[in-house]
């Protein structure tokens, strides 16, 4: 069920690759957004009523379009990791990584023994017990764990983190971060923008590809990124991209632009 362009090789190789966030469960969207062209689709079941069933649906799009599903889970939760992974997704983004214990936790349940302990299950993920041996085989090779730094306390653990060997990518999230912070959404804070810089030369040293997620559908904020050599980056999500489309469209009205 892996692409046939594997995340993992373009992540090794320190390729620019970007990816969307769905939350919304449309097959449309969802073919959409691949469409376009992002390398990777992410499935946000942390902030969204999506479920494990939808998960396995958006996945199945995503697998005929030859892209590559991540699942953001909505806790460091090893039934729940088990349970996507079988329904075929590529890897797992977890979000509120703070330790090297917590990498230990979603890795154990993402791999088999022994390099994990996941329990061995016959799903999609493993043509349904026709491709065990084959599911094994590619998920050693190209599964994919990203790991969220969203709070300030991890801060103290980067070289933990980041040198687990399963670590590979990272996003930082700019809301949490800040707002454990103490300074909520304040991204051009100077002890912000300070903190962001330790994850982003923690992350060098162990060569981790990784990025800040993009959260509103910004091409400026795109290039920045870019720019300082994010290589691994989330732009937006699709609520923000339809309902500032929206938006835009009616203030350009207001405003007498049309």
């Amino acid at each position: 069920m892996f692409s046939s362009q594997p995340l993992k090789n373009k992540l090794k190789n320190n390729q620019l690759v970007v990816g969307t966030w769905i939350s919304i469960y449309h097959p449309s969207i969802v073919e959409m957004a691949c469409r376009a062209g992002f390398d990777w689709i992410g499935i946000d079941l942390e902030h969204s009523v999506i479920s494990i069933s939808d998960v396995e649906q958006i996945i199945r799009v995503t697998n005929l379009m030859d892209k590559t599903p991540l699942v953001r889970l909505t806790s460091n939760n090893s039934d729940q990791i088990k349970r996507v992974m079988d329904a075929g997704a590529n890897g797992i983004i977890v979000p509120m990584v703070e330790s090297r214990e917590d990498v230990i936790k979603a890795s154990d349940a993402m791999y088999y023994e022994p390099d994990g302990k996941r329990g061995v299950g016959l799903a999609r993920a493993q043509n349904y017990g026709a491709g065990f041996e084959a599911y094994r085989s590619n998920l050693k090779v190209n599964g994919v764990l990203v790991v969220q730094i969203e709070n300030v306390s991890a801060v103290d653990h980067l070289d933990d983190i980041f040198s687990h060997a399963n670590v590979d990518a990272y996003m930082i999230g700019p809301y949490d971060l800040s707002s454990s912070m103490g300074i909520p959404g304040k991204f051009d804070s100077k002890d912000f923008i300070e903190v962001v810089n330790k994850i982003h030369n923690a992350a060098r040293k162990y060569n981790i590809p990784g990025g800040v997620h993009i959260v509103e559908p910004s091409l400026e904020l795109l290039k920045s990124s870019i720019a300082a050599n994010d290589t691994f980056i989330t732009y937006s999500v699709d609520i923000r991209i339809i309902d500032s489309s929206y938006r835009e469209a009616i203030e350009s009205i207001k405003e007498g632009f049309l």
